[in-house]
């Protein structure tokens, strides 16, 4: 059995034998639930994410510190990162026009106020656009890896990277170790991805326990509009950009991208699943390292089209709950805003739920309409982060076809489908 298919199997029993402790309803003070549920089983799964989240910094650093020096020494580091921002931006604006205007279609918010109450709220304080900009350039890098800002990482891997390229032995020297670092840290991927099956179990059998079938219940209307534009951004946009851009059979993509997908979905997070996901670009698609390197944690970081969907759908819901008519030029601020507040929201759980404030707030709406929505959003969560993770690849392997530095050969090769 492939590590795919054994994934696979530990959610789906996972996700069964929650359903089965919800189902018999355990008390809180069962020491069942309290000592194996709540303690063993979610202790493995929160140690399975620690894990993942353990490579991202270094992997992040080592990796485009590399690809920035190859792309250094040819002078297109420039084209590509414009190539990669532009089509990063661009599936997010496809993905919040489509939000809304498939939920002005479907009115999930018309019927909600006979079942939902106006909540109490109290929302985050968002970053500003200034402070978003200013918070790109690292004050000091160390201080920056130790607290994961990833855009602040880029930009110093980047410029060091290119630094490296200019310096001649001295850089070759440093570029040489980096290169072996790298190498290693793809094996240390490999070996924790190796036990995914079992976090993945222990994440999925905690979801089933406490997923809130009620909620769901009385968001149905706002729920399925969420995962009918997630499905059509998934399964026709981004098919559609690989068969246009890098002219490739879109059905290759996804059936090699399954691994990331099933660990997106039981992580929630992004920037967890990245390691996974800067493998699978390169070992099964066949993206170069320095097109990789540069386009997958760049993604991470930016490409925020599920959680644009999310908002999209969400701004339409609230408004409609509270009976606000929006204008035409506030549905564009809300393309314009969802689309540039992406931009340095961190790939991690509920990021998504802080960056709505700013979309709604834009738009006039009450920021307390967020708590009609939070009862369903861990569900939504974990499915809108496997779409941004396959938006994640889709810009890479695109952008390696532009360039390129996409080998077609691994890409087609079905063997890699099955073999881990």
């Amino acid at each position: 059995m492939s590590l795919t298919a054994k994934i696979l199997t530990g959610m789906i029993v996972g996700l069964l034998s929650g359903l089965v402790f919800q189902w018999l309803s355990l008390p809180p003070e069962n020491l069942f639930r309290i000592y194996l549920v709540d303690g063993l089983f979610d202790g493995i799964g929160q140690v399975f994410i620690v894990s993942l989240k353990m490579l991202v910094v270094p992997l992040v650093f080592v990796s485009l510190t590399c690809g920035a020096a190859s792309l250094g020494a040819t002078g297109s580091i420039g084209r590509l990162g414009g190539k990669a921002i532009g089509l990063y931006l661009f599936t997010t604006a496809i993905a919040v026009t489509m939000a809304l205007s498939i939920s002005l279609i479907i009115d999930p918010g018309m019927d909600a106020g006979s079942v939902l109450e106006a909540p109490d709220y109290q929302g985050k304080e968002p970053p500003g656009i200034k402070e978003t900009l200013i918070n790109i350039f690292p004050d000091n890098p160390i201080a920056s890896m130790a607290e994961g800002e990833m855009l602040q990482i880029i930009v110093f891997a980047m410029l060091l990277g290119i630094a490296l390229s200019q310096s001649k032995l001295a850089g070759e020297r440093v570029i040489s170790f980096f290169e072996d670092l790298n190498e290693i840290l793809m094996r240390l991927i490999t070996m924790i991805i190796a036990l995914a099956p079992y976090g993945v179990f222990c994440l999925m059998l905690k979801l089933g326990l406490t997923v809130g079938w009620n909620e769901i219940t009385k968001l149905a209307s706002y729920f399925f509009t969420v995962v009918l534009v997630l499905s059509l951004q998934a399964l026709i946009v981004y098919p559609m950009l690989l068969t246009f851009i890098a002219k490739v059979n879109p059905i290759t993509y996804l059936r090699k991208m399954r691994e990331p997908f099933l660990v997106a979905f039981s992580t929630a997070s992004s920037g967890a699943t990245m390691p996974v996901t800067l493998r699978t670009v390169k070992e099964k698609l066949g993206v170069d390292n320095k097109v990789a390197s540069f386009a997958v944690p760049l993604g991470t970081t930016i490409n925020m089209d599920g959680t644009a969907i999310m908002q999209g759908v969400a701004t339409v819901f609230i408004a409609q709950f509270y009976g606000i008519d929006l204008s035409v030029n506030a549905y564009l601020m809300v393309i314009l805003t969802a689309t540039m507040v992406s931009i340095g929201a961190a790939g991690v759980p509920g990021v998504g739920i802080v960056m709505l404030s700013m979309v709604l707030a834009q738009a006039g709406l009450p920021v307390e309409g967020i708590g009609l929505i939070i009862g369903v959003d861990r569900l939504l969560d974990m499915m809108r982060t496997t779409v941004n993770v396959a938006g994640d690849g889709m810009v890479a392997t695109s952008i390696a076809a532009s360039e390129g530095q996409l080998d077609k050969e691994t890409y087609n090769d079905t063997a890699k489908l099955t073999t881990e």
